[in-house]
C-alpha cells in the first residue's frame, strides 16, 4: 500500500528548514565539564551528567549505540543526558533517560540480547538506509503479549529516548514484552519497517519469549500514524506477512483521519493546546469507530502541547494506566 504524509513533512520543514537544523544552531556553547563532572560514570552506570556521546560509544551497545540516540543529528542536542533536547517535544524526564540507559546497559552487560536487526546483510548493502533500523527489546515475562511502540519526528526523525523507549521501558515493567522500533524516515518507509518488525516478531516468537496473540501497537505523533496505518490495513499491506492485525492500537497526539470499518481496538489521547495535532480530529475518528461498533477510548487535557511523552506531572498524568487497562480489556475478550 502505497501512503503520503506530505502536509506533515512539509510543514515540518517550513517550521523548522530542511533537515531540522535550526534547533542544532540556536544552542549556545556547550561549558566544558570538570574531571569531577566526568567522572559520574562509575562501574558502567550512566547518571545525568554522562555525556550523550560516551553513552552511544559504550562498547557494551556496541554495534546499535549510534541508534539509541536520533541519527539525523540536527534534530536533537544537548551534551548530557541531562540536557537532552529532541524538536516537537516537551516534558523529557532526564532521570527517565538515566533509568533507560542504565537498564538497556545492564542487561546488554548480562549478555541478553536488547537489539535486534530486523534486514539482513544483504538488504541492508541494497538500502543503506536499513542500517538505521530495527528493534530494541525491554524484556517482560516470557510468554507474555508484546507491544511495538513507535516514537514520533515528522518521519524526519526517530525521538525514541523520548516517544517509544519510555512507554516500552514501563511496559516491561508491567511484566509485557515491549519493542521499541527505530525506523527510516518518511511516511511509507517507516510503515514498511513496522510492516517488517511484526514479521519479524512474529517469525522469532519462540526464541524471544513472546506470545504472538493479542499484540499491540503504541505511537505518538508520526509513530501513532504508523500504529494506526497498520492496524488499519494489516503488515501485508505494507511488504509483511499476512498476519492477524493487532488487539490493541495506542495513540498519542496525532489529527490522523484514516480508518477503516475493519479497525482494532483503539485508545488515543491529546492535549487541546496541541498546535500540531487537533484533537478535534482524534475525537472524530474514535467516534466514528466507535459508531461502528469498534471499542474505543478519548481523551484529551487542558492546556497541554505535543509530545507529552508519559505525561509524568503534567494534565495528562495516569494516560498510560488508562492505555494499558485498555489493550487488557480487549485480551479478555
Amino acid at each position: 500500500m502505497k501512503i503520503t504524509f506530505g502536509i506533515l513533512a512539509l510543514s515540518a520543514l517550513l517550521l523548522f528548514g530542511s533537515g531540522c537544523g535550526d534547533m542544532q544552531a540556536s544552542q549556545a556553547p556547550q561549558k566544558e565539564q570538570t574531571i569531577e563532572e566526568r567522572n559520574t560514570t562509575m562501574n558502567g552506570h550512566f547518571t545525568q551528567k554522562t555525556p550523550i556521546k560516551e553513552v552511544m560509544e559504550s562498547p557494551v551497545f556496541k554495534p546499535y549505540g549510534r541508534l539509541l540516540f536520533p541519527v539525523h543529528t540536527g534534530c536533537w542536542s544537548g551534551h548530557t543526558l541531562e540536557d537532552l533536547r529532541l524538536i516537537w517535544y516537551c516534558h523529557i524526564d532526564p532521570k527517565e533517560t538515566t533509568a533507560i540507559v542504565n537498564d538497556l546497559w545492564e542487561r546488554a552487560q548480562q549478555k541478553e540480547t536488547v537489539f535486534y536487526d530486523i534486514y539482513s546483510v544483504a538488504e541492508k548493502a541494497a538500502d543503506p538506509r536499513k542500517k538505521d533500523t530495527g528493534l530494541f527489546f525491554f524484556k517482560g515475562r516470557k510468554g507474555a503479549p508484546f507491544a511495538v511502540v513507535n516514537a514520533g519526528g515528522g518521519f524526519i526523525y526517530v525521538g525514541a529516548m523520548h516517544d517509544s523507549f519510555p512507554h516500552a521501558y514501563e511496559l516491561s515493567k508491567r511484566g509485557y514484552n515491549a519493542f521499541a522500533l527505530i525506523y527510516r524516515p518518511g511516511a511509507q518507509t517507516a510503515c514498511e519497517d513496522l510492516a517488517r518488525a511484526i514479521s519479524f516478531i512474529f517469525a522469532h516468537a519462540d526464541e524471544l519469549g513472546v506470545d504472538i496473540k493479542d499484540y499491540s501497537l503504541w505511537g505518538g505523533s508520526a509513530g501513532a500514524r504508523m500504529a494506526a496505518y497498520l492496524g488499519s490495513y494489516g503488515p501485508v499491506a505494507f511488504g509483511g506477512n499476512d498476519l492477524p492485525r493487532p488487539g490493541a492500537v495506542i495513540m498519542e497526539y496525532t489529527g490522523h483521519s484514516d480508518y477503516t470499518k475493519n479497525d482494532p481496538p483503539t485508545f488515543a489521547v491529546v492535549g487541546d493546546d496541541d498546535g500540531i495535532a487537533n484533537w478535534r480530529v482524534m475525537q472524530r475518528r474514535l467516534e466514528i469507530l466507535s459508531n461502528l461498533g469498534i471499542p474505543t477510548e478519548f481523551h484529551h487535557y487542558p492546556g497541554l502541547g505535543h509530545g507529552f511523552g508519559l505525561g509524568t506531572g503534567t494534565a495528562s498524568e495516569g494516560w498510560f494506566d488508562k492505555a494499558v487497562a485498555f489493550w487488557e480489556a480487549q485480551m479478555k475478550k
